[in-house]
C-alpha cells in the first residue's frame, strides 16, 4: 500500500513543489493549509506521516504536534520552518517532532527524512538550533548542521566532543547545550586543560584534602564536585596529562570518584563535555591519549565549521559584536555595505574571536558612527602575519623562532592560554628524547647519558610525554 504524507503549509508554492517531490518519490500527498485542517485529517486516520509548517494561519505548528501525537500515537511529525533557530529546533524536538527541516532545505533531504520515518528509525544528522535567544549566531547552511546535530543531544545526557579550529565557539556550543537541556538549573562549569599545570590537573578536576601535597593548606572541592548536577565542560581535552586520563576514565566506568589525597567515594553525577582543537585519533596512535577514554569521550562528535566555510554569517556575527560593545560601554557602531564586504572578503585565520576582537577594537578606535571599509581593511592588517617559513638551512633556534611565531598568531591578537612555556617545552622534549631512544636502540641508560639527564629523570619524562621506549 502507498504511503499517504499530509502536508500542512500555507504557502501555495511551497505546497506545489513539496507535494511534487513526494509524489515523484511514490508516495500519496494530501495538502492542507491550516492547523485546523492538520488535526482534522489526523483525527480520520489519515495520513502515515506529517510534514508542517511552524508557522500555520490559525496556530503554531509546534503547538500542533502534541495533539496530533495524542490522536494518533506514534505518528512521525516532520517539522519545517523558515526561523532557523536554534530554539526552534529544541522546541520542536521537546513537542515530539522526529525530525526538523530549516528552510530552503532540498528537497531529496524531505524525501529522506520521510523515508527514514515510515521506516521508524530516527536519522542520526537530525535536530536544530541557534536563533537570538541563544549565544549562536548564524543561518548559514554550515551552522544549520550544527543545529541540527546539538537539538538531537539536548534531551539526554550523552558525551559530546566538541572539535573545531581555535577561536570557532567551542564553549558557546557547550554552554547552550547545557543551558537547553535538562541540567539547565544547575552549575555548568568549564576547565581549560592547557591552562592548568600538568601536576594540579587532578586537584582541579577531582579536589584534594588537606595536607594531600605540599601547600594543601586546607581542602578544596574540585570541578566534579562543583559541577554536581550539572555539566563539567572540559576544553583542550587532548591537553590532558595520561595519568589524569586514567582517573578521568575511572570515573566514567563507575560513576565515582574520590578526592586527592581523600578515601571517601563521591558520586559524580555530571553530563561530560568536551572540546578539542587537536586530532585525538592521531594523539591515541601517538600514545599520548589513551585509546579507551577516547571512546568513551567521543560518543557524540559535533565539528564546528570554521568562519571562512559560513561567511554568510559574517555580518550577523559583526553587528552582534558591535551591540555587545555598545552594552558594555564602548561607542555604538555601524557598518556600512562596503564594511561587510571587506569582512567577507577576509580568510578569518583566527575565526569568530578574531571578528569579535576586531570589531571591539573598531568600535573604540573608529572616530565615526559608522565603520567603513577602509576601516575594516586596515584592523585587519593590524594582525601580524606569521613569518615566512624558514629556509631549509635555518638553525632549530631560527625555526623554533617561526614555530613560536606562527603559534601566537594563532590567537588573532589574544594571548594564548597561561603555560605556554611548558607546553612549547614539550613539543621540542618529546621529539628529542624519541630520537636518542632510537639512536641507542632504545636503551634508556645510553639515551639518558646522550641527553646529559640520569636515568630516573628519562624514566619520569618517559612518563610524562608518553613516549615509547623499546628496551628497558
Amino acid at each position: 500500500m502507498t504511503a499517504t504524507v499530509i502536508v500542512a503549509d500555507d504557502d501555495a508554492a511551497i505546497r506545489t513543489v513539496v507535494r511534487q517531490a513526494l509524489t515523484r518519490a511514490g508516495y500519496q500527498v494530501r495538502l492542507t493549509e491550516t492547523a485546523a485542517g492538520l488535526v482534522k485529517l489526523v483525527s480520520e486516520g489519515r495520513g502515515d506521516v506529517v510534514v508542517t509548517d511552524v508557522i500555520l494561519p490559525d496556530a503554531n505548528g509546534l503547538d500542533t504536534i502534541p495533539k496530533l501525537l495524542a490522536l494518533r500515537p506514534g505518528l512521525r511529525v516532520i517539522v519545517m520552518s523558515a526561523q532557523n533557530t536554534l530554539s526552534t529546533a529544541v522546541r520542536a524536538t521537546e513537542q515530539g517532532a522526529f525530525d526538523y527541516l530549516p528552510k530552503p532545505f532540498d528537497l531529496k533531504e524531505l524525501t529522506r527524512s520521510v523515508a527514514a520515518a515510515l521506516e521508524g528509525r530516527a536519522q542520526t544528522d537530525t535536530g536544530e538550533f541557534g536563533g537570538d535567544d541563544t549565544p549562536l549566531i548564524g543561518r548559514s547552511p554550515a551552522m544549520q548542521e550544527v543545529y541540527r546535530l546539538i537539538a538531537r543531544v539536548v534531551p539526554n545526557d550523552l558525551t559530546v566532543m566538541i572539535l573545531g579550529e581555535s577561536g570557532t565557539g567551542k564553549e558557546l556550543v557547550a554552554r547552550a547545550i547545557h543551558d537547553m537541556g535538562p541540567r539547565a538549573n544547575r552549575p555548568f562549569i568549564a576547565l581549560n586543560m592547557a591552562a592548568i599545570p600538568r601536576e594540579l590537573i587532578e586537584s582541579e578536576l577531582f579536589g584534594h584534602e588537606r595536607g594531600a601535597f605540599t601547600g594543601a593548606a586546607a581542602r578544596a572541592s574540585g570541578k566534579f564536585e562543583q559541577a554536581q548536577g550539572g555539566t563539567l565542560f572540559l576544553d583542550e581535552i587532548g591537553d590532558m596529562p595520561l595519568e589524569a586520563q586514567t582517573r578521568l576514565l575511572r570515573v566514567l566506568q563507575t560513576g565515582e570518584f574520590t578526592t586527592v589525597g581523600g578515601t571517601r567515594t563521591q558520586r559524580a553525577d555530571v553530563r561530560i563535555l568536551t572540546a578539542t582543537n587537536q586530532d585525538l585519533h592521531a594523539l591515541t596512535q601517538a600514545g599520548r591519549f589513551r585509546e579507551d577514554l577516547y571512546y568513551r569521550l567521543n560518543v557524540v562528535p559535533l565539528q564546528l565549521p570554521p568562519l571562512r566555510a559560513r561567511i554568510e554569517d559574517v555580518a550577523a556575527l559583526a553587528r552582534h559584536f558591535l551591540e555587545i560593545a555598545a552594552s558594555e560601554g564602548l561607542p555604538r557602531k555601524q557598518l556600512d555595505p562596503l564594511a561587510i564586504d571587506a569582512l567577507r572578503a577576509h580568510a578569518w585565520p583566527g575565526n569568530v574571536r578574531e571578528l569579535e576582537n576586531l570589531m571591539r577594537r573598531l568600535a573604540v578606535l573608529e572616530r565615526g558612527d559608522t565603520i567603513t571599509a577602509t576601516a575594516v581593511s586596515a584592523g585587519i592588517g593590524q594582525r601580524t602575519p606569521p613569518p615566512a617559513p624558514a629556509a631549509e638551512s635555518s638553525s632549530l633556534g631560527e625555526a623554533a623562532a617561526v614555530h613560536i611565531a606562527r603559534y601566537f598568531a594563532d590567537f588573532a591578537g589574544n594571548l594564548p592560554p597561561d603555560g605556554v612555556y611548558d607546553r612549547l617545552l614539550a613539543e621540542v622534549e618529546r621529539p628529542l628524547i624519541a630520537a636518542c631512544l632510537d639512536a641507542t636502540g632504545g636503551n634508556q641508560l645510553k639515551a639518558a647519558k646522550l641527553l646529559g639527564i640520569n636515568r630516573n629523570t628519562l624514566r619520569k619524562k618517559l612518563t610524562d610525554l608518553a613516549v615509547e621506549s623499546r628496551r628497558v
